[in-house]
C-alpha cells in the first residue's frame, strides 16, 4: 500500500455514493489516499461538497460553475459562491472551464462563466479547478489574459498532447492525470506523463467518472486512484514509492492543506 496518495478532483458528494459513502472512503483509506478534494458544479453540488468537507477531516472542497451549467451563472450564483468560498475547508474555485465537446451552453456564456469564476478566484486568492475539452485554443488565452500564474490551479483530466501540456504549464498549472491513461488507447496521454516535471503533476479519480481500466463501465471511487498512479509512475520508469508523495506535495502546496 502507497502511505500517500492524493485524489485531487473527485465528486464524493454525488448521489451516486449516497447508498455507501462510508464504505468508499473506508476503502480509499485503506488504500492509501490520505487527502480528497471533492469538487462542486454548481450552487448545490458546491453546497454539498462544503458540507461534506466539514464533516470528513481528510476530505476538502472547490465551489464553482461548470461550462455545463454556465447558464446559470446569474448574480445570485456568484454570490453563493463567494460564501461558500469562505468555509475554511475550500481550497479553490471549480470546475470551470469550457467544454466544446459537449456544447451544453453555448459558447460565449461558458466563456463570460469562465472570466467571472477567474476574476472571484483572484479575488479571493484561492487557485482554480479547470475543465477544459477540445476547448484548448480558445480556454489558454483567456487564462493568460486572467493572470491564472497569480493564483495556479490545476488542469483536471489533461486530454491534451505534450504541446499543450507545455502551455499549460506555461502558464503555471499543474498537470492531472486521470484513468483515461490506463486505457489500451490512451492517445497522447503516455507522452505527457513522461514529460510533465515531477513539481508539476497530480493523479485524480473524477469519480464517479472515468474509472481506470480494470474497472471500466463502473462506479469509479477514489481507492481506484493507486491503479492510476501506479500507472503513471510505470510510464515515467519511477518509482511509485518516491512519485506518489511528490504528487501529493504538489497538490498540498497548490491547495495549502498541510
Amino acid at each position: 500500500m502507497i502511505a500517500d496518495l492524493f485524489d485531487t478532483h473527485a465528486h464524493l458528494h454525488d448521489e451516486k455514493f449516497a447508498a455507501d459513502r462510508d464504505e468508499v472512503l473506508r476503502r480509499a483509506r485503506e488504500a492509501g489516499v490520505r487527502r480528497m478534494v471533492t469538487i462542486g458544479t454548481d450552487a448545490d453540488t458546491s453546497r454539498d461538497a462544503v458540507a461534506l468537507a466539514e464533516r470528513e477531516p481528510d476530505i476538502w472542497a472547490t465551489v464553482g460553475l461548470h461550462p455545463h451549467d454556465a447558464h446559470a451563472g446569474d448574480d445570485a450564483l456568484f454570490a453563493e459562491l463567494q460564501r461558500l468560498a469562505a468555509s475554511p475547508r475550500v481550497v479553490a474555485l471549480g470546475e470551470m472551464g469550457l467544454d466544446f465537446h459537449f456544447d451544453v451552453s453555448p459558447r460565449p456564456v461558458q466563456e463570460a462563466a469562465l472570466r467571472r469564476q477567474l476574476a472571484l478566484a483572484r479575488a479571493l486568492g484561492k487557485p482554480v479547478a479547470l475543465h477544459c475539452r477540445e476547448a484548448h485554443a480558445t480556454m489558454l488565452p483567456i487564462l493568460e489574459e486572467a493572470r491564472v500564474r497569480e493564483v495556479g490551479g490545476i488542469m483536471h483530466c489533461f486530454d491534451g498532447d505534450v504541446e499543450i501540456a507545455r502551455r499549460c504549464l506555461d502558464l503555471g498549472l499543474l498537470i492531472s492525470l486521470a484513468g483515461p491513461v490506463t486505457y489500451p488507447k490512451p492517445r497522447e496521454l503516455p507522452a505527457v506523463a513522461r514529460f510533465v516535471p515531477a513539481d508539476r503533476l497530480v493523479v485524480e479519480t473524477d469519480c464517479p467518472y472515468l474509472p481506470p481500466q480494470p474497472y471500466r463501465g463502473k462506479r469509479n471511487e477514489p481507492a481506484y486512484i493507486a491503479i492510476t498512479a501506479a500507472r503513471v509512475a510505470d510510464l515515467r520508469k519511477e518509482s511509485l514509492e518516491e512519485l506518489a508523495p511528490r504528487m501529493a506535495e504538489n497538490a498540498r502546496r497548490l491547495f495549502g492543506i498541510p
